[in-house]
C-alpha cells in the first residue's frame, strides 16, 4: 500500500475518503508538525492514488483488511492514533474495533456512519454563496467536480479543492471503485464489536454536508464517550477544506488530548 510519511514520534495513520487519495488531507499536516512529535503516515487506499487494487479488492471489507495488514506491518505493537475522512472514517472505525486499546485516539472528519445512502439523514444540497465569475474561468470538468461539492465558492476554497481533491479524483481505478461500491457496507458495524471506545475522539461534521450529513455523526458519539462533537456551518463534505482554520483548531485540541491520554495510560501501566 502506497504511503507518505512525515515526522517522528507517536504514529498517526491518516486515511482519506472515496475516489481521492492521501493528498486530500495533507493540508492538515502543519497542525501535526506544530503540535508535538508525530509520525504521520498518509495512505492511498486500494484502487486510489498510487495503490493498485487486484480483483480481490471487491468490497469495503477487503479494503479494511488491507489497511489492517498495513497497520500491523507499519506500527507493530506500538500505540497509534487515527484520523479518517469520509470513507476513511468508516475504515478508521473498523480499526478501532480491530486494534482496541492500541488505538490512542481517533478523529473522524465527515465520516461515513451509514453505508446505505438511502438510510442517511442528509440535508438538501445547498450552496450558500456562488461565484459565477470564478466558475467561468475553470475547466468545465473541474468546474463540475467543484460545483458538486462546494458550499461557499471562492478563489481560496477553489484552490484548496484543486490541490487536495482533484489529483485523486483524476487517477482512481474505476473498475476497483465499482467493485467496492457494490459491497460498500462492512459486514459488521464496528461499534457492535466494542462497548465504547474510551480514547480521545473528535467527530467533525459539516452542516451543509449532503453526502453523509451530520445527524448520524452526532448519534455515533454514543460509542465514543470522550468525544468532541462539532457541526461546522458553511461546511460541506469537505469540511476541512471549507473551514480550514476551525478544523485546524479542533485537530490541535484533539492532539493535545491524545498526548495527555498517552501519558496517563503509560503511567497506569507502570
Amino acid at each position: 500500500m502506497h504511503s507518505v510519511e512525515f515526522g517522528a514520534g507517536t504514529p498517526v495513520l491518516v486515511i482519506h475518503g472515496f475516489c481521492v487519495d492521501h493528498r486530500l488531507l495533507l493540508g492538515l499536516d502543519p497542525v501535526f508538525d506544530a503540535h508535538g512529535q508525530w509520525r504521520r503516515v498518509y495512505v492511498d487506499l486500494p484502487g486510489m492514488g498510487q495503490t493498485a487494487a487486484g480483483p480481490e479488492i471487491d468490497s469495503t471489507d477487503a479494503v479494511a483488511n488491507a489497511v489492517v495488514s498495513f497497520t500491523r506491518e507499519t506500527f507493530g505493537d506500538a500505540e497509534f492514533a487515527i484520523l479518517g475522512n469520509s470513507f476513511g472514517g468508516m475504515i478508521a472505525r473498523h480499526l478501532v474495533a480491530e486494534f482496541g486499546d492500541q488505538v490512542l485516539g481517533v478523529a473522524l472528519l465527515c465520516p461515513v456512519v451509514l453505508a446505505d445512502h438511502g438510510s442517511r439523514a442528509v440535508p438538501q444540497r445547498t450552496v450558500i454563496r456562488t461565484n459565477p465569475a470564478l466558475m467561468a474561468t475553470l475547466d468545465p470538468v473541474d468546474a463540475a467536480d467543484y460545483e458538486a461539492m462546494s458550499v461557499v465558492q471562492s478563489p481560496g476554497n477553489w484552490s484548496r479543492f484543486r490541490d487536495a481533491a482533484l489529483p485523486g479524483l483524476r487517477i482512481f481505478d474505476p473498475a476497483a471503485i465499482e467493485r467496492i461500491s457494490k459491497n460498500y457496507a462492512l459486514r459488521e458495524e464496528p461499534e457492535g464489536r466494542f462497548a465504547a471506545f474510551q480514547g480521545p475522539t473528535l467527530i467533525l461534521a459539516g452542516r451543509q454536508d449532503h453526502v453523509v450529513g451530520f445527524q448520524d455523526q452526532i448519534a455515533l458519539a454514543n460509542s465514543y464517550p470522550q468525544s468532541t462533537i462539532v457541526v461546522l456551518d458553511h461546511a460541506g463534505h469537505n469540511a476541512h477544506l471549507d473551514q480550514p482554520v476551525l478544523t485546524a483548531a479542533l485537530v490541535k485540541d484533539w492532539l493535545t488530548r491524545v498526548k495527555a491520554w498517552k501519558k496517563s495510560s503509560n503511567v497506569s501501566k507502570t
